[in-house]
Parts: C-alpha cells; structure tokens; sequence
C-alpha cells in the first residue's frame, strides 16, 4: 500500500507518539478510593504530522481502554498501547523498525529519578482566562508542527501530543428554539459537543464538554495547573476572584476519564443552565488537570457528566437531577440532537426536561429500560445488520454514550458485522478497513425499530494516497464472550437520544 507521508513524518509521529510512554514520567492526580473511571475520550483532529494508520490506533487504544474500565477489568498500560502503535507502523514500513523501536527501549529505560525530577518539575502554578470567543479563537489560531521532539511534547494520557495537535477549534451551533435547551457547538470534525452554560456572580460563559457517559460536572479552578507543567491554559476558570458566590468545601474528587483525568476540590457557586437558575450548586474546581483538559488547544473549560448521579465521584446530583428536584422540570431528562459538521446544519441541541418533537419522527420513538446497574445509559439492542442482512447477534446491549466518537464490539461482533461488507478486512490490530467507496448500509435494531448509520459516518479515514481504503468507525475490543456494546457518535448522529433519570428509560427516535 502506498502511503501518503513521508518516512520523516511517519517516525516524526511514532516519536511524539512514544516520547511518554514510560510509566515513570506520568504526572496524573493522585487517586484515592472512591475514585471512578469513566468513558469519555478526546479525539483530536486529524493532524499532517501524524499518519492516519497510527492516528486509527490512538483510538483504537483509548476504545479497549474505555471499555475495560467500564466493565471494571484493568486496563491496557500506556507500554501496551504504544507496542500496538509500533507493531502498526511497522507493518507500513520496515525501514523505520529499527529506530522506532530504539526509541522505545529508550523510554523505557528511562530512569526513576529523572522521571521523579521531571514530576517537581511540573509544579508551576498560575492561571489565565478567556470569553466564548477566546476560547474558539485560541484554538483554531493553533498550528500543528510538522516534526516531533521528544523535550517539548506534551503527552496526553494515551501518548498523544496535546500540545503539537492541530487547533480543534468550534463550529457554533444554531440558537435552539425549544425551550430549556442549548445549543451543542461542534468541536473540529464531529469530534465533541459543547454548550455554552453561565456560573458565578456576576455570571460569566462558560464552554462545557456534554457527555452522558459520567455524572461529574467541573471546570478549572483559578489555581488550576497542567499536571505536565504549566497552567491550564485560557480557560475560564472559577473561584473566589472572579465570583462572589463561591464557596471551597476543601473535600478533594478526582474523576479519570478513558483519556485524561482532573483532581481538586468540591465547590458550591450559582449556575445557569438553559435559563434555569441553580443556586449554591454542588460541583467540582480542579486543581490540576492532564494535557487532555489543560491544553490551551482543548476548546472547553469543563465538562458536564449526565450519566446517574450513582456514578459521581462528587457524590452530588447531575445539574438535571438537580433541576428535576428544584422543580424547574417536572422529570430528569436529557434529550440530544447531535449535528453532523459534513451537513452544515449546525442544528445540534441539549433540551432538559423534555424531548424535542421538532428533531424527530414521533412515529420511531421506543422506549427502553435501562440495563445499567452502574449509572450508564445501556439498553438491549435486537439485532445488526448490514444492507438488511441479519448478522446473527442476539443478546447484546449497548451502552450509548455522546463522549466516544467510535463504535466499540466485541471481537466476533466486530468481525461478523464487517464478514457482510464487501471489502472489508481486518486490520489484524482490533481495527477494520472498508472500500471508501462502500455504500453499505450498516444498522441497529432497539425495540424493533431500525436506525441505519450514514455511510459518512462509517468511514473514519482514508489510509491510503490512493482513496481506495478506509478506516472503519466500527472497531473491536480484546473482549471476547462478551455482549456488550459501546455506541458512540458514529451511531449518535443517526438518532434523537434521550434519557430519563426518573424513570430509569432511555429513547430513541429517527431524525427528521
């Protein structure tokens, strides 16, 4: 297969890709009992320097990752994910075995004590701030660079570098026109999905990562720092400086997440939620956030959990259960519209306390019970199948989740979904790839009702100069004998998805 880059450029992104690998030199919050992990990832956007075989890999990695954590199994270790990076790119091209593997041994003979000077190192503290506009503006005023160096990368959780990665930057959405809702800005090309919420007094915008995937609401304290060095960035942050209102517990939470993880401590301050008015709320200030979260590229300054509250570290309602309890709607509803940047709708939106009729069919909706017993949105799902072709996979469920952009199967799911499309083939790595030409039909069936997934979305990338092969958006986990589904976006953005708190129910609709 002919690639598209360069040899210099291939090793340039295996050496960013590796320069952290070695466990000695991660600085991450420190846990502590009660600790959860969660699904949310951060997919970067596409970068030159990095080859899209290993950029399929990343999230490959950050996917097994997520889903081991989810089923409470021990996760991959940052050395077993780059192992799977360099097994990738030595397949590609042999040339570059050598030193990529050199590279590695060299990180992994890394020392304890330059890895425990590398950590003192990271202690800096400081603190900027920005609107909704620096938020955007600063994000896509960032370049990639086009080589890669060990001393002045910034890696992420999973060997990526946040600091090199091109700008994600936001495509803003449309006002909503439904009460109770908010608009979801689209971070980079389908990437994650961001609304504009308001804390403090005075109140001052705040851009916040949706994800129903965890139950943890935080944003940057005013002391925030990058557990890699540095502050976190220009984003807005909260604390006794810039709001009246603000009250510090001292009581510490940390959430790690499938990439990346935040510690600090539990806070009391007002929010705004889609107009409605949360008093002395409960959430989460961090102290210290990874590369993941701090990045002055990342283009949100916190996160927004909408799983149940069962699953928070904080121990504390979801601002929807709050506003459920507070009387401002009448159930804890959660309903969303995931826009497709390739449409130019920018029509994405998060409606709470009700579903939209507008941006859906009525006629499609099924309602079905949750099958989590852990505070995650899982439902049983009939069938898959591929151009109307039943694959044969009864017994499973899914749990959907807005924070991951793939779809995770298990390995024989996986492998019996792509059996059905022409051209297909398995990457040998957990990953598939599929003429970019396919115009395979691939869908899943909830409650007898059948959503298919656009051909868009089922195409991750283009491997190859030649615009013949195509990474899947379907991969598979190292899981076998499970029935479990983890369903992200490549599926979200064929279906209105809502989920009820009160009655323990999630829906889903075709969209109009």
């Amino acid at each position: 297969m002919q690639l598209a880059l360069s040899f210099t450029t291939l090793l340039a992104s295996v050496l960013v890709l590796l320069s952290a690998t070695g466990n000695g030199v991660e600085a991450a919050p420190a846990k502590r009992s009660r600790s959860v992990t969660l699904p949310l990832t951060r997919l970067h956007q596409n970068r030159a320097d990095v080859h899209p075989q290993i950029l399929l890999q990343q999230h490959i990695n950050r996917s097994v990752k997520r889903y081991a954590r989810m089923k409470g199994r021990a996760p991959p270790t940052k050395r077993e994910m780059s192992d799977k990076i360099v097994k990738r790119f030595n397949r590609k091209n042999d040339k570059a075995s050598a030193a990529v593997e050199a590279f590695q041994d060299f990180v992994g003979s890394l020392s304890a004590s330059t890895a425990a000077a590398h950590k003192d190192a990271t202690k800096a503290k400081g603190h900027g701030k920005h609107g909704k506009g620096g938020a955007a503006a600063g994000a896509s005023n960032s370049t990639a660079t086009g080589t890669a160096s060990a001393s002045n990368s910034t890696s992420t959780d999973d060997g990526t570098d946040a600091s090199n990665s091109t700008a994600s930057g936001l495509t803003d959405a449309n006002t909503p026109t439904t009460a109770n809702s908010l608009g979801l800005d689209i971070e980079a090309n389908d990437v994650g999905y961001i609304a504009t919420i308001q804390m403090g007094t005075p109140p001052r915008d705040f851009l916040i990562l949706m994800d129903s995937g965890s139950a943890d609401l935080w944003v940057g304290g005013e002391a925030c720092v990058s557990s890699a060095g540095g502050d976190c960035g220009n984003h807005q942050l909260l604390g006794t400086q810039s709001s009246s209102t603000f009250s510090d517990s001292n009581s510490p939470f940390q959430v790690t997440y499938g990439t990346g993880a935040v510690a600090g401590t539990i806070i009391q301050d007002n929010i705004v939620v889609a107009g409605l008015a949360l008093n002395a709320h409960t959430f989460g200030a961090t102290t210290e956030e990874t590369p993941d979260f701090a990045d002055p590229t990342v283009p949100f300054d916190g996160l927004m959990g909408l799983a149940q509250s069962t699953l928070s570290e904080q121990q504390t309602l979801t601002p929807v259960e709050a506003l459920a309890k507070a009387g401002l709607i009448g159930d804890a509803i959660t309903s969303y519209k995931i826009s497709r940047l390739a449409d130019n709708k920018n029509d994405g939106e998060i409606t709470f306390g009700a579903l939209d009729t507008t941006k859906f069919d009525p006629s499609t909706l099924v309602t079905l019970d949750n099958a989590s017993q852990d505070g995650f949105w899982e439902g049983a799902m009939d069938s898959v199948s591929v151009d109307g072709t039943d694959a044969g996979l009864t017994g499973r469920t899914a749990i959907l989740d807005t924070g991951t952009t793939l779809i995770v199967a298990p390995t024989a799911d996986a492998a019996a979904v792509h059996a059905l499309i022409p051209g297909a083939a398995s990457d040998g790595q957990g990953g598939f790839t599929i003429p970019c030409n396919t115009n395979a039909s691939v869908a899943l069936t909830f409650s007898g009702q059948e959503f298919a997934i656009d051909t868009r979305d089922l195409l991750f990338g283009q491997l190859d100069d030649s615009g013949e092969t195509c990474a899947s958006g379907i991969s598979s986990g190292e899981i076998d004998g499970e029935t479990t589904w983890l369903v992200g976006d490549v599926f979200l953005k064929n279906a209105y998805f809502s989920t009820d708190v009160t009655k323990n129910q999630l829906s889903l609709a075709k969209l109009v």
